[in-house]
């Protein structure tokens, strides 16, 4: 059964972005385990932009006290695959009871090519099958569906497989329709981000921008019943693409009805 879920990149400039911090204390991992529980959900996916590292290990402990006092699930996911790192979070997945960790392959710093990504992945497989994990590699913009796909291929194990992001690959000039009919196969994870293509207001180009689910170009039922067909198991998991309001404040309040929006949209395709 399909669950949905908040991410961690669904309340970013809650969260705080670089260069636009939140005028009040910003969202942590506690706060949005509280957040999509009043919301009516019961995972949550904490990414890159609310890393679990740093916390000590008493805060972990507590963190996972509170989702089990609320029934909830928590998914993991990080930047990186460097070996150190990447085992660092296989136990930190472990620890949350996180079935997958979903991965982005690139840093500010690190830029593996295929061949490379394959041999520190192959590396962590003896890692990830112990801790009983699925590594779930995202679509990024650098990568094209097809290198993806050679690379789960060549990876060759169940252990590894697709987050599937339905808007990251605009980046490599590959459309949802594209990407879900290369990846689709592979998928075990799902960035439900809503899209809208339109033209710039000075006619000189287009501009991609997000948008509350249901409210753009993105065809979830369609996604929805394709990867289901495709007989995959995933959970789906809100992200926005919010622009920026006059001020910080005001985008945070605005990301927040886009939640909400998507929530009840989203709750018409998806039950858990």
């Amino acid at each position: 059964m399909t669950k949905l879920g908040l991410g961690s990149y669904g309340v970013a400039w809650a969260i705080g972005i670089p260069g636009y911090q939140p005028p009040a204390a910003p969202l942590d991992a506690s706060g949005m385990i509280r957040l999509a529980d009043e919301l009516g959900l019961k995972l949550v996916q904490i990414a890159d932009n609310l890393p679990l590292h740093p916390l000590d290990s008493d805060s972990r402990v507590r963190l996972r006290g509170e989702l089990e006092r609320r029934g909830m699930a928590l998914e993991v996911g990080t930047r990186g695959i460097a070996t150190d790192h990447l085992h660092q979070y296989i136990d930190i997945a472990q620890f949350f009871g996180s079935p997958i960790l979903r991965v982005v392959v690139d840093t500010a710093v690190h830029y593996p090519e295929p061949e490379d990504v394959v041999s520190l992945i192959k590396a962590a497989l003896p890692v990830l099958k112990k801790a009983g994990i699925i590594l779930a590699i995202e679509n990024h913009d650098r990568f094209k569906a097809g290198t993806l796909a050679s690379i789960i291929k060549r990876i060759d194990d169940p252990h590894v497989g697709i987050c599937l992001d339905t808007v990251n690959s605009f980046g490599a000039l590959e459309g949802p329709d594209v990407v879900v009919g290369v990846l689709g196969k592979y998928v075990v994870n799902l960035h439900l981000k809503e899209f809208i293509v339109k033209r710039a207001r000075h006619n000189m180009g287009f501009e991609i921008m997000g948008a509350p689910a249901g409210q753009g170009m993105l065809d979830i039922s369609w996604l929805l019943e394709r990867l289901h067909h495709e007989g995959r198991k995933f959970n789906a998991v809100i992200e926005t693409w919010l622009p920026p309001e006059a001020t910080t404040q005001a985008t945070i309040e605005k990301e927040m009805h886009w939640v909400r929006q998507s929530i009840s949209y989203l709750r018409t395709l998806i039950k858990d």
